[in-house]
């Protein structure tokens, strides 16, 4: 079992940055590709950013490309998010999730084994 907790959300004005961070429980998360997802009410959990277990690939939603930044610390068991130009729409709770034993990154909710218990971030316009 891993665990995985999140933090770093908050209320912040348009235009402004956040950082998340992920911290897993167990060294497997070495050995895991991590993914960042969000969900507002009424709609499903969606993709938006993910990174392979070497660090090496990262994936991005069109909504978070060239705003969003996915990175890791694999000796700290971490895994970041740094937003920056946030908009009102990026609004949402924002999870991380985990996918073990050297498989590659995913966009799919599915694809991922464990999940955080998800940070709210509010963009205020």
């Amino acid at each position: 079992q891993v665990q995985l907790v999140e933090s770093g959300g908050g209320l912040v004005q348009a235009g402004g940055s956040l950082r998340l961070s992920c911290t897993a429980s167990r060294r497997t998360f070495s050995s895991a590709a991590m993914g960042w997802f969000r969900q507002t009410p009424g709609k499903e959990r969606e993709f938006v950013a993910a990174i392979t277990w070497t660090g090496g690939s990262t994936y991005y939603s069109d909504a978070a490309k060239g705003r969003f930044t996915i990175s890791r610390e694999n000796a700290k068991n971490t895994v970041y998010l740094q937003m920056n130009s946030l908009k009102p729409e990026d609004t949402a709770v924002y999870y991380c999730a985990a996918r073990p034993a050297y498989r590659s990154g995913s966009y799919y909710v599915p694809d991922y084994d464990y999940w955080g218990q998800g940070t709210q971030v509010t963009v205020s316009s």
